[in-house]
């Protein structure tokens, strides 16, 4: 199995959107998850300052201050974003409005706040904006592609660990958005790829 086919965007949309699903329908059912509580304690017992401090500099890469320069990056580094500026921007408008109507849907509050927590906006933002980079980078050299890959999963990862470490989410809420967004990102990719034929 390649890299390519694993990064396929029907691939991802099928795997991210069943997760999301899943989640989902856990959290209306069941509530908390008792794994949630684990892992979030597991997560707060690293947050030293130092750790604390880095978490707050790398949760902005969730937040919109960023995000919107970081799109407008995209269309200067990858053609492939120019020549479908559209859907790019459609799955990042889309992913902060689809993530509020599902807060307001599921109506979970946060694990130390009385707010809607599921899913997590900072989450569902970075997973649409970095799987976007993933599906893009499809156009760069093999090296550099695998380079800009692992550095989209790795923030990905990082904002999610923030979230919690930061005390604004549960585990949970973390997972479905990164779900979400690489839903997003992967349908994006899908469409894009499709009319590029």
């Amino acid at each position: 199995m390649t890299t390519a086919s694993v990064l396929h965007p029907r691939g991802v949309l099928a795997v991210a959107g069943a997760c999301f699903v899943a989640l989902t329908a856990a959290v209306v059912v069941l509530g908390a998850f008792p794994a949630d509580a684990a892992v979030r304690d597991a997560l707060l017992a690293l947050a030293t300052p130092w750790v604390v401090a880095a978490m707050r500099i790398v949760n902005r890469a969730g937040d919109w201050r960023v995000l919107v320069p970081g799109t407008l990056l995209l269309f200067v580094v990858f053609r492939r974003a120019r020549e479908r500026w559209w859907l790019w921007v459609a799955v990042m408008a889309t992913a902060p409005l689809l993530e509020w109507i599902l807060k307001h849907l599921v109506g979970r509050t946060r694990p130390e706040d009385v707010s809607l927590s599921f899913p997590s906006g900072h989450s569902t933002a970075s997973a649409a904006f970095f799987g976007a980079f993933m599906f893009l980078a499809g156009s760069l050299p093999r090296r550099a592609c695998a380079w800009v890959r692992v550095l989209a999963v790795v923030m990905i990862v990082l904002v999610g660990m923030a979230r919690v470490i930061l005390r604004a989410h549960w585990p949970s809420d973390v997972l479905a958005g990164i779900a979400l967004g690489l839903a997003l990102a992967a349908a994006a990719g899908l469409m894009a790829a499709r009319s590029s034929r």
